[in-house]
């Protein structure tokens, strides 16, 4: 089967949905339509748990379902009475002088076939052609005989009927059942219904609900197509600006976990270079407390350069080689090296030295930031 039958099948099924929702939610309430000397009377009434109208006596009538409105034909319906009618079922009640009655009797097990059983027999029932006729039925037990169903089918002329949906469609109007009324043996009385929009609906209106659900449908999936590919575009775009955020952190935390450098620190925004150098470069002062401790009392300067953390001293002594490791302890200075010869002097007591080092600087960076 082509998949186009399949969705029109399916649409067909939706729309059949819709039209007995809406006509169970009319239901619940009826606005009523008699025809007296060419005048529509307008009565509301509650119908049944099962949307039947029960009939009531004239005088019962007035007194429970008071008259809305009368209207002439062409006179057109006032606006609350319109409102009403867009809540309600409306139902044309037509008299019984407009009503043909026939009798057919089943078996009371055919009672779930008696819809079928008259359909097939309104040939012979209805005084007018199959098609130009309107009909209802009522069954009830034999009074006489509790084993045969009283099949009561009352028919109407449905181009009668037309004509009174016209009139009522030009107040205002539009007719969605067509009742008769009818009393059993036992006295109860109800209105039967002949005609009802719901079966009745004309290929153009059926039509165009099909269209409009079709419309809905394809909106709808359009929405849902398009929902998803901007969520899945969107859960994209989130990711790589995560992964991006995620690639940035992590080259943070590296630059921090990182020793600072000097060339490190020449990227950096001026008032962070500024204060890496104030706590990473060595003090003279303290260049000289070291040099203090750390050189024997044999030993004297006379030179002193301090460039960044690179230390060069020139001076006396009577012993060089232990200039040396005597530096190197002092736990400031590293890669202390003599970068000129050690010459002897002309009094033959005394080595000039040249030595250069690295002053460690004396706080870390990162901890200098926190």
């Amino acid at each position: 089967m082509h998949i186009d039958i399949l969705l029109r099948r399916w649409i067909d099924v939706l729309a059949a949905t819709y039209f007995a929702w809406r006509d169970a939610w009319r239901a619940q309430r009826t606005l009523v339509i008699t025809c007296e000397s060419d005048r529509f009377v307008l009565r509301q009434v509650a119908a049944d748990s099962d949307g039947a109208i029960r009939q009531e006596a004239p005088h019962q009538r007035q007194e429970r379902h008071p008259v809305l409105a009368v209207l002439t034909a062409g006179e057109h319906v006032p606006d609350e009475i319109f409102h009403v009618a867009r809540r309600s079922i409306v139902a044309l009640e037509i008299p019984n002088e407009c009503v043909v009655v026939r009798r057919v009797t089943v078996p009371v097990q055919a009672r779930e076939f008696v819809a079928g059983i008259v359909h097939n027999q309104i040939d012979r029932l209805s005084p007018w052609p199959s098609d130009q006729a309107i009909y209802g039925f009522a069954a009830d037990v034999d009074a006489e005989d509790a084993t045969t169903l009283d099949v009561r089918v009352l028919i109407a002329s449905r181009a009668a009927i037309d004509a009174t949906r016209d009139q009522i469609a030009a107040i205002g109007l539009s007719v969605d059942r067509v009742v008769a009324p009818w009393r059993n043996g036992g006295g109860d009385a109800k209105a039967v219904t002949l005609w009802s929009q719901l079966i009745d609906v004309s290929p153009e209106y059926r039509a165009r609900t099909r269209r409009d659900i079709g419309i809905g449908i394809a909106a709808t999936v359009s929405a849902c197509v398009a929902l998803s590919l901007w969520a899945v575009v969107s859960a994209g775009l989130i990711r790589g600006r995560s992964e991006d955020v995620a690639v940035r952190i992590d080259t943070l935390r590296r630059q921090l976990q990182a020793p600072m450098t000097l060339q490190n620190a020449a990227s950096l925004p001026p008032g962070e270079r500024e204060w890496y150098e104030k706590e990473t470069l060595p003090s003279a002062v303290i260049v000289f407390e070291t040099l203090s401790r750390a050189l024997p009392d044999t030993a004297y300067l006379t030179e002193l350069n301090l460039q960044n953390a690179t230390l060069r001293i020139v001076g006396l002594t009577s012993d060089a080689p232990p200039l040396i490791a005597s530096l190197e302890h002092s736990g400031s200075l590293t890669g202390v090296h003599f970068f000129a010869p050690t010459t002897r002097e002309a009094d033959g007591k005394h080595f000039r030295f040249h030595v250069e080092t690295h002053v460690e600087p004396h706080v870390n960076f990162a901890e200098a930031k926190q």
